[in-house]
């Protein structure tokens, strides 16, 4: 029996579903009971420059040596503009310590993280740790591949356990097939409708049924790359025949293991998507969950269409864009980009004539990076309407403070790009074609680490702007100070740590990046944060949604934020508050967020206390003058860490 559109339905003890049986497999402490925390092995780790930098920082003052994974990555596709040193910089760090410390080195140009690991380095059944929260895309062949912050991913490079709490697993049964020029895009948009951006909250979304044969790996990893979105722990495909074709095309074939749930396996709840039944749609401003079809919003004139970021641009993507774009000329009131996913995708779109295609149209091609995704470069122009393929469309992400984007598939991207306004790409009645047998794999940009033997004559190069990260304070049994933020729902971490071309290059410096913090809310909050010594943010629901940034957690931290009081929080970021010594915080009656104002004073009493008994902590608000009450949640190791000051301190001691 299954649930149909959201409905829920209990099923008794059966099987094992595929999330299950990988856990079960690299389970190292605690039990796999919903909600339970557990430490899971990791096998993998990927960073990128935008998070790698300080995740080698942190691995180096831990004094972690070698790695200890089977493979560890250190990509670089976030900060490829040089508009100074910095970037180059870091560069050069992250490349002498790849090859010092044992990891493999995705040079500049090379692509994008998510593609290329994909590609070259995934396999089913094991587990990969990212720092960056769409490291759920190789879920698409069947990895159990988790977001998290750079700490965590420096612990695991050393050999420690990644701890998650045990998610729920959600089934979604596809049946069908795609109608023509409907893609799985439009798949993940529809089911971010219906669950909304904190729907997936401590769950796993895992897919199968008859529909999932239907997919390639590259359609696959769309949805579980924007599983992200749903606030899912991750999102995993079964590993098929689909799977071992595509390892087979990368030279690859060797490392495939046949992956699925049981058939009487138990899913907490299941979701099911006719695939017959799926049209074009879109995400609207200003949140991946803000669902419309697009045949209602059809007409609408635009400015600008980008295809490509690591959601979009595998060769096929890419693909039928050129194909639709190719029968005639960029609109001229559109401004196009393209950038592809990878190298092999480029080379890919050369050898079939999509990149003659592409720029015959008027398409301008942008290096093989994440760029206008994350604000660097290619932003819109004032109050522009841009339509992109990539995941998120938070305000200013784009570079735009008040651009309206919308997110949507490469087909509805490249229809409307053509026409000069928002177009159901079903209009054209084009059919999708296949390029896959055009990819040619090639790890020529990719830099092997020395050995161990030759490790120790390696220098690991330092620019001026890469600081030491910074080390939180032990935790005090006593709190007060003011509260120096009051903010609503859906607080993003582009909110509290803008990206963008002017932010990202600080990445390696702490100091200076805090000034930046939460600019687009409140440019006065970092002085005002230092000049009160300490103090709290208050907040409403799934604050700290969106990427995986732990400099969100670390520049408030470098500020002198010693808790983050909310109605709920994002899994990701109340992790990385944890590991920067923040106390993660939840009204216990969340009417009480109503009767707190900014600047009032707060005080947290016997706090520590509090924390080793498990109980509630008391907190009174001063100026206004009544007393309330905070939920903690915390697990024994993450109150000793607290504690600690955080999990650099922590793993310092000796903490396990």
């Amino acid at each position: 029996m299954d649930r149909i559109y959201g409905d829920d339905i209990i099923l008794g003890t059966m099987g094992n579903t595929i999330t299950e049986k990988i856990i079960e497999r690299h389970l190292v402490s605690g039990e796999m009971k919903t909600g339970a925390e557990i430490g899971i092995r990791i096998d993998q780790t990927l960073t990128q420059d935008a998070t790698g930098t300080m995740a080698y920082l942190e691995f180096e003052a831990m004094g972690l040596g070698r790695v200890k994974t089977q493979v560890s990555v250190s990509y670089v596709d976030h900060n490829t503009m040089q508009e100074d040193f910095r970037n180059m910089d870091d560069h050069v760090y992250l490349q002498t310590a790849a090859k010092k410390y044992g990891v493999r080195f995705s040079r500049p140009g090379n692509g994008i993280c998510h593609q290329l690991h994909l590609e070259r380095f995934s396999i089913p059944g094991s587990t990969l740790l990212g720092s960056d929260s769409h490291t759920p895309t190789s879920g698409g062949m069947g990895m159990l591949a988790i977001g998290s912050g750079g700490l965590d991913v420096a612990v695991a490079m050393g050999g420690g356990p990644f701890y998650v709490a045990m998610p729920a697993v959600v089934g979604v049964k596809l049946t069908g097939r795609l109608k023509s020029m409907v893609s799985a895009k439009d798949v993940i948009l529809t089911l971010l409708g219906r669950e909304t951006v904190k729907g997936g909250v401590g769950s796993v979304y895992e897919y199968f049924g008859p529909g999932v044969a239907t997919l390639s790996i590259p359609e696959r990893a769309t949805i579980t790359n924007m599983g992200a979105e749903l606030g899912a722990t991750t999102s995993i495909f079964p590993a098929d025949e689909v799977a071992r074709e595509f390892l087979y095309r990368q030279g690859r074939g060797s490392v495939f293991t046949a992956l699925s749930a049981d058939p009487d396996a138990n899913y907490a709840r299941v979701i099911e998507i006719d695939l017959d039944a799926v049209v074009p749609m879109a995400a609207l401003p200003h949140s991946p969950d803000n669902v419309k079809p697009v045949s209602e919003i059809a007409g609408r004139k635009l400015d600008q269409v980008a295809i490509g970021s690591c959601t979009n641009s595998s060769v096929n993507d890419i693909g039928i864009a050129a194909d639709i774009v190719g029968t005639g000329t960029i609109a001229d009131n559109v401004s196009c980009a393209v950038s592809f996913g990878s190298r092999q995708v480029m080379r890919a779109a050369a050898a079939s004539g999509l990149l003659d295609k592409l720029i015959g149209s008027g398409c301008r091609v942008l290096e093989s990076a994440c760029g206008p995704c994350i604000g660097m470069g290619f932003a819109p122009k004032s109050g522009g309407v841009s339509l992109r393929t990539f995941n998120r469309n938070f305000k200013g992400r784009s570079g735009t403070e008040d651009a309206e984007v919308y997110l949507v598939s490469p087909e509805t991207a490249a229809a409307s790009a053509l026409r000069g306004v928002i177009t159901d790409p079903r209009d054209l009645r084009m059919e999708k074609k296949d390029y896959s047998g055009f990819m040619v794999p090639s790890d020529t940009l990719i830099v092997e680490p020395a050995s161990e033997a030759e490790a120790s004559s390696v220098e690991v190069v330092r620019g001026p702007n890469i600081k030491p990260c910074p080390v939180g304070k032990p935790l005090a049994d006593s709190l007060s100070g003011p509260a120096l933020l009051k903010l609503g729902d859906g607080i993003t971490t582009d909110h509290i740590m803008p990206a963008g071309a002017k932010i990202l290059p600080l990445r390696s410096n702490v100091p200076e990046i805090a000034k930046h913090a939460f600019e687009y809310v409140d440019k006065s909050f970092p002085e005002r944060a230092l000049a009160a010594g300490s103090g709290f943010i208050v907040a409403g629901a799934n604050y700290g949604q969106g990427s995986s940034r732990e400099h969100a957690a670390l520049a408030p931290m470098y500020l002198g934020i010693r808790a983050v009081i909310v109605k709920s929080f994002a899994r990701i970021h109340r992790a990385n508050l944890i590991n920067f010594g923040i106390l993660p915080l939840e009204f216990a009656d969340p009417t009480d967020y109503d009767r707190i104002s900014q600047g009032d004073e707060i005080v947290l009493a016997s706090v520590k206390t509090a924390l080793g008994e498990n109980t509630r902590i008391k907190a009174e608000d001063r100026t206004a003058g009544f007393s309330f009450v905070l939920s903690a949640r915390l697990d024994p190791r993450a109150v000793r860490i607290l504690i600690a000051g955080g999990l650099l301190p922590y793993t310092r001691e000796g903490g396990k």
